[in-house]
């Protein structure tokens, strides 16, 4: 039974990121997608976003003919030991996930199943509620494949954890593998898996119930959000407060060993493909169980909020902002990505918008993606610079490094009223503040 030669289906964030990974190491990956486009572009060599270090990667584990992709789920089943499924699960109305595509994948793999007689581990790497995996992947599969689970094919739960623009490095350096495991055989060859990726620098592993590892993807996302949360709500009393700065309180936090200092970066909110649908999801699944989620409810309310204070700040440094330019540093909802899926910066920019300002925006990754959301309504800047000519007012709201580079003197230069807004708290407040206009997230000495 050859552990490597492994199936991803999905190839998105996680599934491409997973699959090249894997493929660095000596595996032979086949992935799946239903998008005949998509699975042509990977194949030339190209990616369909935007991830650090992932191209080079992709290109190298091509050119060593480790991975490839491929349309069709049957040939991809009958030629791996190990069927990873990474589709997405995006949220219903109501924030509930719709599982329309684990349902479809996982018919997939039941219908190639039929036609194998090797056992065959099927791995679960999407995001899903507590049951699915058990509920749905199980059944679906056994129907259509005419299988029984824990004797013909076998069945984990591995949820992932990376972070956009960094998720190389987080597969490679993972802090924790998760196992929910049907039965030990399952979790046994999964774990056989993860012993050839890592070698000797296995990472502490924990191996539960399926129910557990799929809880443990929400939780673990939703104490990260209420962090997040806890830290913004603080920084929006410190502003009321004359002397008060929120980077310092959080550092004083972050000594703290039961707290540390992760996550605790006051700025315009959380946004991304996993935060916000991870936490809806949970919110929803708990009222689903009649049960009301008190924080969790808070914990997105105040996300909900924060962006606009940049707007607010903005009034109070420009007076009003209708016919004013306001230039906008980062679109992307976190730096070293081009994804704009719940970005901060949409919200910023449709309240400006309905303010009357005039909005010019500058990503060095996300523009493509922003012009698909905000089309014509807005001004797309080639450069920083021409981003900040003749603006009234900038608004930093991601943090990429090149913006850390930009000096008060920067902004005097070319801005027409040199008024700056720090979302993310990454200038000096006190050089900054003694040169222009200046205001920040969680920065106390704004208060009128």
């Amino acid at each position: 039974m050859d552990v490597k030669k492994v199936s991803v289906f999905g190839l998105g964030y996680v599934g491409l990121t997973f699959s090249v990974c894997l493929a660095s190491r000596g595996f032979n990956v086949v992935g799946v997608d239903v998008d005949t486009v998509k699975v042509k572009l990977i194949n030339s060599g190209e990616t369909p976003f935007y991830e650090s270090k992932l191209k080079d990667l992709l290109t190298k584990v091509l050119g060593e003919n480790n991975f490839r992709c491929t349309i069709n789920a049957k040939e991809a089943v009958l030629n791996s030991f190990a069927s990873f499924i990474c589709v997405g699960t995006p949220s219903k109305p109501d924030g509930s996930i719709d599982l329309k595509y684990i349902r479809s994948v996982s018919r997939s793999i039941g219908v190639a199943l039929k036609d194998k007689d090797d056992y065959h581990l099927i791995v679960v790497r999407s995001t899903v509620t507590p049951g699915t995996t058990r509920n749905i992947v199980k059944r679906v599969v056994e129907r259509f494949s005419g299988k029984k689970c824990g004797v013909d094919f076998g069945l984990c739960m591995n949820p992932e954890f990376l972070r956009e623009g960094s998720a190389i490095n987080d597969i490679f350096n993972s802090d924790r593998v998760i196992i929910g495991e049907f039965d030990s055989e399952s979790g046994d060859l999964l774990k056989r898996l993860y012993v050839e990726f890592y070698g000797d620098d296995l990472p502490p592993m924990l191996r539960t119930t399926l129910e557990n590892a799929e809880f443990i993807k929400y939780a673990n996302n939703a104490f990260l959000a209420m962090k997040i949360s806890f830290i913004n709500e603080i920084a929006n009393i410190c502003e009321k407060v004359k002397g008060a700065d929120v980077t310092l309180i959080a550092r004083g936090l972050g000594l703290d060993h039961r707290i540390n200092h992760l996550f605790l970066n006051a700025g315009l909110g959380w946004g991304g493909s996993c935060f916000p649908k991870d936490l809806d999801a949970l919110i929803a699944f708990s009222k689903k169980l009649s049960y009301n989620p008190i924080l969790l409810d808070a914990v997105r309310r105040v996300n909900e909020l924060q962006p606009l204070r940049a707007v607010e700040m903005a009034k109070k440094l420009i007076r009003r902002l209708k016919g004013k330019r306001i230039a906008i540093l980062g679109l992307a909802f976190k730096p070293g990505t081009d994804d704009m899926r719940n970005a901060v910066s949409i919200g910023i920019i449709n309240k400006l918008i309905e303010e009357g300002a005039v909005v010019v925006a500058y990503d060095p990754a996300a523009m493509d993606n922003a012009k698909k959301i905000f089309g014509d309504s807005i001004e797309y800047a080639s450069s920083i610079v021409d981003c900040l000519r003749d603006a009234d007012c900038a608004i930093l709201v991601t943090e990429w490094d090149e913006f850390r580079e930009l000096t008060p003197e920067d902004f005097i230069k070319y801005m027409k009223t040199p008024a700056v807004i720090d979302g993310r708290r990454i200038f000096h407040p006190k050089e900054f503040s003694s040169k222009l206009k200046f205001a920040a997230i969680g920065l106390g000495k704004f208060v009128d």
